[in-house]
């Protein structure tokens, strides 16, 4: 059976990881999330009192760091489950700085392509296409106004009991983009192939079944 794979692109907030995860789902594909494994990273930083943005530290502390994704899309640090860790507002605001460090990318990246090289992925950040998985089969760049990504934001975190304020996480995804877009080392952009899809005016359902006939219309109709 043919190895399929599936990237999809964007900043920070579009919705991406909801919508790979429904995507994988119905394909019965592997998902991965990327950003999950950059904010593991950031965790262990936070935690062993090494700054974010000293890039040599985070760089030397990479020995030490073992990720491991689930199918439940939990994801363990060094043996531990921090699922819910990795979302707290502190990671939010450092994530962007570990993300721009070139030796945590290829640290990661390499896990990540490995991970496809076997397996039908749908695989979900900021540079899937343009850099980890530039052969992808099919390539979506997904966005969304930043007021419409900081309110998703914001009920995803009151729901989960995270304290936040509409205000901040705004200018935090502001902050975000720009650190993402600027980064030296494979940036947030869309991929000349890339097919875009502004999701600020549809449903989860209504991105998700988008998703699925671009799919269907590249690669035919596939099941995992």
């Amino acid at each position: 059976m043919k190895i399929v794979k599936i990237a999809i692109d964007g900043p920070a907030a579009a919705g991406k990881s909801t919508v790979a995860q429904l995507v994988a789902k119905e394909l019965n594909f592997v998902y991965i999330d990327t950003g999950a494994m950059y904010r593991a990273v950031t965790v262990f930083c936070l935690e062993h009192n090494i700054s974010c943005q000293d890039e040599r530290k985070v760089a030397d502390a990479l020995k030490d760091i073992e990720i491991t994704l689930y199918p439940d899309h939990s994801i363990s640090l060094n043996g531990k489950d921090v699922t819910k860790e990795i979302r707290q507002p502190i990671v939010n605001a450092n994530v962007s700085y570990i993300a721009q460090n070139k030796d945590v990318r290829l640290f990661l990246v390499k896990q990540q392509r490995k991970i496809a090289e076997n397996v039908s992925v749908v695989m979900d950040g900021r540079d899937i296409g343009t850099y980890v998985l530039p052969d992808a089969d099919v390539k979506i760049f997904q966005i969304a106004s930043v007021e419409t990504r900081a309110k998703r934001r914001y009920l995803e975190n009151i729901q989960k009991g995270i304290p936040c304020s509409l205000e901040s996480i705004q200018e935090e995804l502001k902050k975000r983009d720009y650190i993402d877009s600027n980064r030296d080392f494979a940036p947030l952009k869309q991929a000349e192939d890339a097919i875009p899809l502004d999701t600020s005016n549809m449903s989860i359902e209504e991105v998700v079944k988008e998703i699925l006939n671009i799919v269907y219309k590249k690669v035919g109709y596939i099941h995992g």
